[in-house]
């Protein structure tokens, strides 16, 4: 892999996170799988809204998802991506500005 192209994965990763509703499935599939019905509810958005989030994390190999009955679950494939969380907030902190 040519160093310019791990530069490329990274970033397309990182997009993928890159939006607060994707940020918090992230952050629920910490704690357990969820299924889409579920996700839907504490997302507040419609399915299909819900669904293309979930193509986008998915694609970017940050979730895995196995089909139950009539029903999609979702599950964390790598929650060494949340490390990012921490790191956020310490640069929130550094630039004084403290949660509201």
């Amino acid at each position: 892999m040519l160093e310019t192209d791990k530069y490329q994965y990274m970033a397309e990763v990182i997009k993928a996170m890159a939006h607060s509703s994707r940020l918090l499935i992230l952050d629920k599939l910490r704690e357990r799988e969820y299924c889409v019905c579920e996700l839907q509810e504490l997302i507040g958005a419609d399915m299909s809204t819900v669904s293309r989030h979930l193509a986008v994390l998915r694609n970017a190999g940050i979730i895995d998802s196995r089909k139950h009955n009539n029903q999609v679950f979702y599950s964390l494939l790598c929650p060494c991506v949340l490390d990012i969380f921490s790191c956020v907030m310490e640069v929130r902190k550094q630039n004084g500005r403290g949660l509201k």
